[in-house]
């Protein structure tokens, strides 16, 4: 029985010549489309936190806290399943934006906002905080790390003057709060969801 032998490089050319006199396209782009990578589900990089769901008595209150007007926006930074914006958009009416690096969280904020008919108000990106613009914001909200709102601390102290700014649990290092609201530990393993903090830009420094 006859082995059939690998194609040659001329023979690869010729196919390929072939092929650009078919599709209209050039060999090189031929190649390039060959070349291209798979694409994947995996985050662009490791998310910074663990996904914590924020307690939705915390979500109400932190809601409550920013005072929200019907023409704010609402960003949340690491927004997870999007409970913060799509009950704001349910609640309030507002329109807003959630930003999460996580393709999972992402899947999960968008099936939160169609099962709640919110698609007309919230968006839902997947991207680094870092390197996003949320300058439109006029409410931001916060479940990360100290060292992470230090970190977006340069961002933040750009926003409209009076854009309020509220964290779950953790502060912000170098600005004062101009409110800390403790709160009811919850139900048993949630107790460290019991301190809110409120920022309003531009911050009173603090030592």
């Amino acid at each position: 029985m006859k082995i059939a032998s690998q194609p040659t490089r001329l023979q690869v050319l010729f196919a390929l010549a072939m092929a650009s006199l078919v599709c209209g396209y050039s060999p090189a782009q031929v190649l390039e489309v060959n070349k291209a990578p798979a694409t994947t589900n995996a985050p662009a990089k490791t998310p910074d936190v663990v996904f914590v769901p924020t307690r939705m008595e915390v979500v109400e209150r932190m809601l409550q806290m920013a005072e929200i007007k019907t023409n704010d926006v609402i960003y949340d930074l690491g927004c997870g399943d999007g409970r913060f914006v799509v009950e704001a958009a349910k609640k309030y009416g507002v329109r807003g934006v959630g930003i999460d690096i996580d393709p999972k969280r992402v899947q999960e904020s968008l099936a939160n906002v169609r099962s709640n008919k919110v698609e007309h108000l919230v968006t839902i990106k997947q991207a680094d905080i870092f390197e996003t613009d949320f300058s439109e914001a006029t409410v931001v909200m916060l479940y990360l790390l100290p060292d992470l709102n230090v970190k977006l601390m340069p961002k933040l102290a750009k926003l409209k003057p009076g854009t309020r700014i509220l964290s779950n649990d953790f502060d912000m290092r170098g600005a004062k709060p101009k409110q800390v609201v403790q709160l009811d530990g919850g139900a048993e393993g949630e107790g460290f969801q019991k301190t809110i903090y409120k920022w309003v830009v531009p911050w009173e420094k603090q030592d």
